[in-house]
This record gives structure tokens, sequence and C-alpha cells, in this order.
């Protein structure tokens, strides 16, 4: 009676991500039987997306599964293509780290003024296929850069409780109102505690509130954006400020993740200290050995980044996208390869003209007026109708508010998503999956607006004003369930992506 409720409860349709009958994880046999005997996905990897959607992924394999997830080696490959791929990313990564160690060494001051030079290098040593995380139709030769790197200047200042950094910039121009979190400084994540400077150039990622924290939302004027910009017309971020901010983020990284890679939780002091060395990591005294590990990881992931793309940079709240990474890929380069396939999509969030933010809010809105006018009429009265308190959620993927596997389970599902659009795999794949769903570039934004519907009577009865919403979405932590969230979101995909 119960199962025949629930079916009328869902429009007569259960979802493949229901908990209750939620499939098994892909497991590492299964895996290996996906494959033909050169070393290809069966059915251009089909089968594969398809169960990873369903019931993600065992934890055993994921290091081996991400890099097709996140694009690093294509669905068709051979072993032999990937082996060769393999190499190539190995050497294209090695030489970002030499240059940044070159930087770090022989240019301090000039910062990205460096940069150019390098940019100007073909780092891939000949590599064919290399990519570029630059839109289409800007080169590495001429990257855009946003106007506001035109004056920036900073000030680095570490508190003596918490070691935050913070930069203080003044801009020219006053143009366009910047989302700023309320506490910034002043509060930490209890899931994460990386830190995030008050910059009024780069909108930071708001921390959880305290109760003695003013949780009214503050703006700042930022200046406007001008496109086609070459990196050598305009005076950019200096390097030296990105290695900075990484450093103090990668200190106070969150440990959750060691529970779930032993080996990097076991970690030799001796070794721990090496990789501190060799990224020039300071003030670690108090970290245990695997933090040390993890934290020098993340610098030199980061850096590495910050010069592949130096049209993003570093912003804070990137080290939240990297860990789980990290603590899964056991090998730098494999890691960092992975980071700049999930960046592809993500780099948008880090933007200084805050387009992708935006646009993607406004899908969250349109995604709850839509389901429930009366919930969005209320956001209405309350001047929230453009979901700004949902800024966090959308910049660090739901990386605050789940726990380390509930995140790597939602990013799991979210990438075959993308990894099936990447593929051109048609609707006319998933007609078995129940409810037909297609896969969708924006399914965290699904994820992100079903948060808010699963609490839309509290919202309605409870909440009169924005700041209360806010403070809601800021304590969440640790009390979803990643898969009830999937669940309601691919039902929201299945009635909506048609019309959002």
């Amino acid at each position: 009676m119960l199962s025949f409720l629930y079916f009328i409860s869902r429009g007569g349709i259960k979802s493949p991500w229901s908990r209750r009958k939620r499939k098994r994880a892909l497991s590492g046999q299964h895996w290996n039987r996906l494959f033909s005997s050169n070393g290809k996905l069966r059915d251009g990897g089909k089968k594969f997306l398809k169960k990873v959607r369903s019931g993600g992924i065992e934890p055993s394999i994921r290091a081996e599964v991400w890099p097709f997830l996140l694009g690093v080696y294509d669905l068709n490959s051979s072993k032999e293509d990937r082996n060769s791929i393999k190499i190539k990313k190995r050497k294209e990564y090695e030489k970002l780290r030499r240059q940044c160690h070159h930087i770090q060494n022989c240019y301090k001051g000039n910062g990205l003024n460096v940069i150019n030079e390098f940019i100007n290098e073909d780092f891939s040593d000949g590599a064919e296929g290399s990519e570029s995380p630059y839109p289409e139709g800007v080169s590495k030769r001429a990257c855009v850069l946003p106007k506001e790197l035109k004056s920036l200047c900073s000030k680095v200042e570490e508190s003596e409780s918490s070691n935050w950094a913070s930069l203080e910039c003044m801009d020219e121009d006053t143009s366009e109102l910047t989302y700023v979190d309320p506490c910034i400084g002043e509060s930490e994540s209890s899931d994460s505690e990386s830190s995030y400077e008050e910059d009024p150039d780069r909108t930071p990622v708001s921390a959880n509130l305290e109760d003695n924290c003013d949780p009214k939302p503050k703006f700042f004027r930022s200046s406007s954006t001008k496109s086609e910009v070459s990196i050598s017309d305009k005076t950019p971020e200096d390097f030296a400020t990105w290695q900075r901010i990484i450093r103090v983020d990668a200190i106070r990284a969150n440990t959750e993740w060691a529970l779930f890679a032993r080996n990097q939780a076991e970690v030799p002091e001796e070794k721990a200290l090496r990789s501190a060395t060799s990224v020039g990591l300071k003030d670690y005294d108090h970290l245990e050995p695997y933090m040390i590990y993890h934290a020098a990881r993340l610098v030199a992931l980061l850096e590495a980044y910050a010069l592949y793309d130096p049209e993003i940079g570093y912003c804070q709240g990137m080290s939240d996208l990297l860990s789980p990474i990290i603590a899964v890929m056991e090998e730098d380069h494999e890691a960092f390869w992975c980071f700049v396939g999930f960046m592809r999509k993500a780099r948008n969030n880090f933007r200084l003209d805050e387009v992708g933010i935006r646009r993607q809010l406004k899908t969250v809105s349109q995604i709850i007026k839509r389901k429930d006018s009366h919930l969005y009429r209320h956001l209405q009265k309350l001047q929230a109708e453009d979901c700004f308190f949902l800024y966090r959620m959308v910049v660090v993927l739901f990386r605050r508010e789940l726990t380390f596997e509930q995140t790597v389970c939602l990013w799991e599902v979210m990438w075959a998503d993308q990894a099936a659009i990447r593929a051109g795999i048609g609707r006319s794949t998933w007609g078995r999956i129940r409810l037909h769903a297609p896969p969708t570039d924006d399914l965290l934004l699904y994820a992100i607006a079903a948060c808010v519907l699963q609490r839309r009577k509290l919202i309605i009865e409870k909440y009169s004003s924005m700041d209360e919403i806010l403070r809601e979405c800021n304590s969440m932590a640790g009390q979803l369930d990643v898969w009830k969230l999937l669940d309601d979101a691919h039902h929201l995909v299945v009635n909506l992506h048609h019309k959002i």
C-alpha cells in the first residue's frame, strides 16, 4: 500500500535516483566488463554513463573512472590512446610546474607580466589535441582579461586568531552591483575552513553565518568588463598575489577527505615536509603530516591552473572544488587534468563579470517559479526572487552543504550528464531509464532548486526576510540527503527542462 501511495505521489512514475530504488554503484568488476579486448568502452560508453547516472561509482575505482567523466580520456579511446595521452599530459603538467617555480624564484614582483611570456610558449611540447581553457575564438596569446584587473592593489593581512587573508582594493569604475557575503572574514564554514578575501572585484564564497553576525546581504560596486582585451594591454593580477591566497587557503583546507584516502592520510612526515618545501609552503608547524601533504598538493595544482588559465587565475572557492579530486587522484598530473576538465564548466563561476553566476541564479529562480508559484510569490515579497541567497551553493557546487562522500556522489552524476552531452549521446539512448530523463548541463541547478523546494513550507510560514533564508541556507551543512536531492532534481528535469 505504501509503495502504491509513493507511486501516485510521484505522478505515477518512480525516479531512478530514488534512494529506495537506486541501483548499485558501478563496481570494479562491472567496470572491467564494459571494455572490449582493445581497451575501448563498448557502445561508446552509453552503458557506463547510464550506470553512473543511476548509482554513482564505488570509491575503489574512482581514480580510474573520473578521467573518462571529466574528458581527460575520450569515451571512444583505446588503451593505447590513453597511454599516449597520459604521457603527453604528464609532460604538460610538469612543464607548467617548472614555469611556476621559475616565476616564483626569478620574477618576484613581476607576476603575470611574466606569465604572458609563457603563454606565448607552446607548453604542450608539440602534443596534438592539447585543450585550451579559453572560450572559442580566444587564443592563449590574446587572453581575455576583465577590466577590473587594471587597477588592482592588494594588501595581505593575517589575523592572530585565524590567519585570514584579506585583499583591500579600490576600483575607479562603478557600474554594477556585486553580491558580497555579509560575514566574510568573520566566520567559517563548518564543512570547509578555506579563507575568503574581501575583494570587491571578486565576489567571495559565503561562510556559514554566526548568531552574532549581521545577515543582511551587502553589495559593492564593481566595474564593468570589456571583452577581447589582450593580456599585454592590461596590468593583470600579480601571480604573487594568487600564490599568497592559495597558500592561506591550502593551510586551512578541511580534513574530511582523510577518511576516504587512507594512502594519503598515512603519508610519512618526511614525504609531507619534502612536498611542502617543493612548493614553498610555510606556517604549517601546527598541522599533521597528512594535512601538510594535502596542502602542498593543493598549492602545486592551483598554481599550475592559475598559469594554465590566467583569465581566471585563482579565486577562493576553487580549493573547495580541487580538494575532493586530489583526495581521489594520487598522481598530481592526473588530478590536475581532471580539475581542468571540471573547470571547463565551473570556471564560469569565477569570472569577474559574474555573468555565469547570474545566469545560473536566474535559471534556479525560473525553476522555482514554474514549479511552485506560491513560493516564488513569497520570495518576491521578500525581494529574494533573484535567489542570491543561493550564491554559495552555485559557486562551489554544494561543497559546503554536503559531506565529502555526498559531494562526490552528486558530482559524479553531474559529470555523467555532462559527459553524455559532450559525446552527443541522444535522448533516445535514455529511453529505458524511468522517466526518460535526458542529461542536462544544469543538473546542479535543478538540485539547488530542489533543495529550496524541500524547504518551501518553512520558508513560507516562518521566514519574513531574505536574511532568514540566507541564514537557513548557510546552516544546512550535513542535513541533506544527496540521493533524495537527486531524486527531486531528476523529477524537475523531466517536467521543466524543455521550459527553462
